[in-house]
């Protein structure tokens, strides 16, 4: 079975719910007490094996391809200053071998859309998708590394979920369980709290197989005029293809103020800083 190398990080959002603090800065450098949230992302993929990171990207994310390239300005000033560990920290963003690539999405026509962009780069093999919104806490490797582990075990799609109860599961994609625990009959987007068919959201991280693309291309716009990354795979779903793994740690929606206040202070407290 094909080995997943690569990870898709669709970053091309506005960030308008932390405005005027991302009018010039992305909202996946917002940083959760010392580190941005892109990084968390970018290391959780690496820790899942993934050696080529695929950044889809829009206007003024140029700061994102600065982040993690590299800064012998900066490094060399910091060593001349004798601050080496901090110098290290800088050249040693991402581990030898892991190579970034960027693509440009020129319209904001929703998730689907956005990974198809990575198409070219992605090539005909299986990958990741993480969404940087999704700050998760985890044990082992991580969340990616599960789904990477579940993938190699049926070759099917896999999604990340977590239980949500009351109204808030209508602000997801949700699962409609098949008849064999940890199968996917289904994926509902955002559906009505009373039509829900269960309590199972898809949260930001993913492995996809290459026929997505193919999905996407011939998808037809969905829910707010949007290719829909959740309506190609109900499409995968259909036939069977299509299983979820239960995240095992926490998720924080960095995507909100709210979110990202809590997950600042979930770190701060583990580093002993509150």
């Amino acid at each position: 079975m094909t080995t997943i190398r690569k990870a898709v990080f669709p970053v091309a959002g506005f960030g308008t719910r932390f405005l005027p603090a991302t009018k010039a800065m992305p909202k996946e450098l917002l940083p959760i007490v010392d580190k941005p949230l892109i990084q968390y992302a970018a290391e959780e993929a690496i820790a899942a094996g993934i050696d080529t990171l695929i950044f889809v990207t829009g206007r003024n994310k140029r700061a994102i391809e600065d982040h993690f390239d590299n800064n012998q300005e900066l490094e060399t000033a910091l060593r001349a200053k004798g601050k080496d560990e901090q110098a290290d920290m800088v050249k040693n963003l991402l581990p030898a071998g892991v190579e970034c690539i960027f693509v440009r999405q020129p319209e904001q026509l929703g998730l689907g859309h956005a990974v198809l962009c990575a198409e070219r780069a992605v090539g005909n093999e299986p990958f990741a998708v993480l969404l940087a919104d999704d700050f998760l806490t985890h044990t082992g490797n991580g969340v990616t590394a599960d789904l990477v582990h579940a993938y190699k075990n049926t070759g099917k799609t896999q999604l990340s979920v977590m239980k949500v109860d009351g109204p808030d599961i209508s602000k997801y994609g949700v699962v409609s369980p098949g008849t064999q625990e940890g199968s996917v009959a289904g994926l509902v987007e955002k559906p009505d709290f009373q039509q829900a068919p269960s309590n199972l959201a898809s949260i930001g991280r993913y492995v996809l197989t290459p026929d997505i693309f193919d999905i996407l291309r011939s998808q037809p716009a969905g829910a707010g005029g949007e290719i829909q990354l959740a309506d190609a795979i109900n499409t995968q779903a259909a036939n069977g293809r299509v299983d979820a793994v239960t995240l095992s740690g926490q998720r924080f929606d960095c995507g909100s103020v709210k979110g990202f206040l809590q997950a600042i202070n979930h770190v701060a407290a583990k580093q002993g800083l509150l």
